[in-house]
């Protein structure tokens, strides 16, 4: 029952902060947008740049820059690094499906999945697998350390579908604006 409470809520809070984030998108005018898709492209553009390239003194440019941040448009910065410099150049994506849909089989998946530091991404699905995770590897030997150590003993695993990518076509981290 606690945990099911719990679940409502995360799902209630989930559901105000999209309406919040939705309520955020309306009020972006052209500038912002501008804004944010320069700094999408170009997280390290100095806020002299950047309101030059938008049209606006450096302060009302800054000014912006802090609302987007408040509002959680802009949620962070990061460094995006070169897979294959760092030898993770192998993408695999696994299908996963558990073996019950409660509560508490999902949030004990949920935990020991966020515990694999070569898990980028997990998505809980609609479809026939639960979850899709996507994994970084080094080669077929790292993919089977990480599957032996860490995937193999994931709690409520019914059944485990693991595909590798031949070739990234497109990449992109950029949100349409």
């Amino acid at each position: 029952m606690q945990a099911g409470l719990g679940r409502a809520v995360q799902k209630a809070l989930a559901r105000a902060r999209v309406f919040e984030e939705s309520a955020a998108m309306q009020d972006l005018d052209a500038i912002d947008r501008r804004i944010l898709g320069l700094l999408q492209k170009e997280g390290r553009i100095s806020n002299a740049e950047l309101a030059l390239r938008v049209h606006l003194s450096p302060s009302a440019c800054h000014r912006r820059v802090q609302r987007l941040e408040e509002a959680g448009v802009i949620s962070g910065y990061v460094a995006l690094l070169d897979a294959r410099a760092l030898r993770r150049q192998t993408t695999v994506f696994v299908e996963i499906t558990l073996s019950g849909q409660a509560d508490e089989v999902l949030d004990a998946f949920e935990r020991g999945v966020a515990q694999i530091p070569d898990v980028l991404e997990c998505h809980l699905m609609a479809g026939t697998a639960d979850y899709l995770l996507k994994i970084v590897v080094e080669d077929t030997d790292d993919f089977a350390r990480i599957h032996r150590q860490h995937l193999s003993r994931l709690p409520g695993v019914a059944q485990m579908h693991s595909s590798f990518a031949l070739r990234t076509v497109f990449r992109t981290t950029a949100i349409p604006v």
